[in-house]
């Protein structure tokens, strides 16, 4: 398989494994968005990881693929590229990617799909599209600029140039940058501790946060407030404050 989905402690791994450079085929897009559907679907998994090895994220599309198709063929296939992207980002779980070597065109599209990027300090993104002719068509027009800003993002699409990862921090691509032998065991640890959290809080948090940047304002402060009343149905909840009345605070367990 070209995208398998691994699970450990409370942890599921979406781990891309289409050698040498990960490249984004139809048939790794539709698994891709399988297996984040069942990431969503599984209740062993809370949080998860992105990762496509030690050597390489993903370096984008199948170029070769992508040249024998016509108009026809990309009208009727754009929308599912979208979706296997879109089922990544619609986890309702924290999810952090862990980039290591070339992340770029549909591998910088996917990291942007997580919550969290942590990058090996040998790291390079970019969305070099334009120099096919063409844009960034998973998501990219729309993640990016939400992520760095219109300027930085216009930047990066309109000359498709690769940033190192010390310029993708700078420009908040990505979140935190370590050596490239500690990224995959950074990102999990990040994403287990996370899974000993409060998972309906969790999603709550992140459906509040992403609702409310693609909304006006009152919109987004209706969902947060339906949200934050309706976890005082929950058990998360009743631990979470019955700890911090009798342990103090930040000792509860969620599991």
């Amino acid at each position: 398989m070209t995208v398998n989905l691994e699970v450990a402690e409370g942890v599921g791994t979406l781990r891309l494994d289409r050698p040498p450079m990960n490249a984004l085929d139809v048939a790794t897009q539709d698994r891709l968005k399988e297996l984040a559907e069942e990431a969503t679907r599984r209740e062993d998994v809370r949080a998860v990881v992105i990762y496509g090895g030690e050597r390489v994220f993903a370096a984008g599309a199948d170029i070769k693929e992508m040249q024998d198709m016509d108009h026809t063929a990309m009208v009727l296939r754009a929308r599912a590229l979208q979706d296997s992207f879109t089922a990544v980002a619609r986890i309702p779980k924290p999810v952090v990617a862990a980039i290591t070597g070339y992340a770029l065109g549909g591998g910088c599209e996917l990291a942007l799909c997580a919550d969290y990027r942590i990058a090996a300090d040998n790291a390079k993104l970019g969305q070099p599209e334009i120099l096919l002719g063409l844009i960034p068509g998973a998501g990219g027009t729309q993640r990016l600029p939400r992520l760095v800003g219109p300027s930085k993002a216009k930047d990066l699409i309109f000359t498709g140039r690769q940033v190192k990862a010390d310029e993708a921090l700078a420009i908040g691509l990505v979140d935190r940058v370590v050596p490239a032998a500690e990224v995959y065991e950074q990102a999990h640890a990040w994403a287990a501790r996370l899974a000993q959290g409060p998972a309906i809080a969790l999603r709550a948090a992140k459906e509040s946060i992403d609702t409310g940047l693609e909304t006006d304002i009152d919109t987004g402060l209706a969902v947060e407030r339906n949200w934050f009343a309706g976890l005082f149905a929950t058990e998360d909840r009743e631990r979470g404050m019955r700890s911090f009345v009798e342990e103090g605070p930040g000792k509860a367990k969620f599991l």
